[in-house]
């Protein structure tokens, strides 16, 4: 059992170090955009890290709607997503720079803080991949937000339940912001999710919007998940070990739901022709 611990563990330890960044205003001035993110290499998915910050304070500016495009000579790269909402004003999202060496174009539109409807603001970044890197700015010496564990807006459950303010949305981020990234390996295991998770949810929440009968099926889908997770809120976690305990068990009990409970009515139903 410690050698099955350990094996996956070790995924979720692999979190890189950011080494580059830029920071520029929105056209308006109401907020500062920074971007910290690795070193990009052509056709490498590289995690950009996005923090939101008060211009005033230069400290990370909470509740913000905002979206999210990137493009190389016109063609698009990534997004652009919908509308999202973060409720910590920071996100790490993955993009992939799949159109070789050059000068990528990453643009943002603010639509919202703190709740709020604001007249759109934009900010758009140039972001060099391949050989010759941007050189970073240097941001203010007390403009320190924490880029660990912070993570975007759930896309697919607000789609499907149709706010961001839906119970089923709140429960979702209460339990990562109160639960999941209490723990080092939480916030470890939600870095690593996060690079799969937003490699397909803005096309699965598009197509939600777009297809009535699939949010439907969502919802049916994502029922007996919000449940089992629920079951966090009833425990007390304390320790490493018991976020990594719980967390094992939540994982095998959805898999024992969506993959072993249709795997078996399928060899019953299976037998029952063949008898």
């Amino acid at each position: 059992m410690k050698v099955l611990f350990a094996l996956l563990l070790v995924p979720l330890l692999m979190v890189p170090a950011f080494a580059e960044t830029q920071t520029l205003p929105t056209d308006k001035g109401t907020l500062d955009v920074k971007l910290t993110y690795d070193e990009i290499e052509p056709g490498v998915q590289t995690k950009i890290n996005i923090d939101f910050l008060n211009p005033q304070t230069q400290k990370v500016q909470e509740h913000i709607d905002y979206t999210i495009a990137v493009s190389k000579d016109g063609e698009t790269v990534f997004g652009p997503i919908p509308l999202t909402h973060t409720s910590l004003g920071s996100v790490k999202i993955p993009i992939e720079f799949n159109l070789g060496e050059g000068v990528y174009s990453m643009d943002f539109e603010v639509e919202g803080i703190l709740f709020q409807p604001i007249p759109k603001e934009t900010v758009s970044f140039d972001i060099l991949v391949g050989e010759a890197q941007a050189q970073p700015v240097t941001p203010p010496e007390n403009n320190q937000p924490s880029v660990n564990g912070e993570n975007g807006g759930c896309l697919i459950a607000t789609a499907t339940f149709g706010s961001e303010l839906a119970p089923q949305v709140q429960q979702l981020r209460e339990l990562r912001d109160n639960t999941v990234l209490k723990t080092d390996s939480g916030m470890a295991f939600m870095t690593t999710f996060n690079q799969f998770y937003y490699s397909f949810s803005p096309t699965v929440a598009d197509f939600e919007r777009e297809n009535p009968v699939f949010k439907e099926v969502m919802k049916v889908t994502l029922t007996p998940m919000l449940s089992s997770l629920s079951l966090l809120n009833h425990v007390d976690i304390d320790s490493e070990q018991e976020m990594l305990g719980y967390g094992i068990s939540i994982v095998l009990l959805n898999v024992g739901m969506y993959v072993g409970i249709p795997l078996f009515g399928i060899l019953k139903l299976y037998q029952t022709r063949k008898n």
